[in-house]
């Protein structure tokens, strides 16, 4: 009789370790506009979609890193940041239009499973 609950033991023992793996996944970035290191027009507003619904303390902060003909620290964009309706991306609403030049998106969320993660992408405003 041992040999044949042997069989199921494996079985449950697979299927708590794939809904333990799940329960432990973490927001991961589905796609961002404008995309990573893409060269664009000045966008209204820039996006990063995430795999799971995220808590308001999530949050990104922009920053211009190399603007043409100068050498400047990087300097730090005003945003008004905010989740989209249905909690999955972060939007990001600049106060003023880009300016040519090079920037970064550094990102913080948290899903509503309390995980925390953080990264960033890059793009060009020609």
């Amino acid at each position: 009789m041992s040999s044949n609950r042997s069989p199921l033991r494996g079985l449950v023992a697979a299927l708590a370790f794939f809904a333990s793996a799940a329960a432990f996944a973490h927001p991961k970035v589905v796609s961002t506009t404008p995309a990573n290191h893409a060269e664009v027009a000045a966008p209204t507003s820039v996006s990063i979609t995430f795999s799971e619904t995220l808590l308001p303390v999530s949050g990104a902060e922009l920053v211009m890193t190399k603007m043409p003909g100068m050498t400047m620290p990087p300097m730090k964009i005003k945003v008004a940041a905010k989740l989209s309706t249905d909690a999955k991306s972060l939007v990001l609403t600049p106060a003023k239009p880009l300016g040519t030049g090079s920037y970064r998106v550094d990102w913080h969320v948290v899903s509503t499973d309390t995980h925390a993660v953080k990264g960033s992408f890059d793009f060009i405003v020609k």
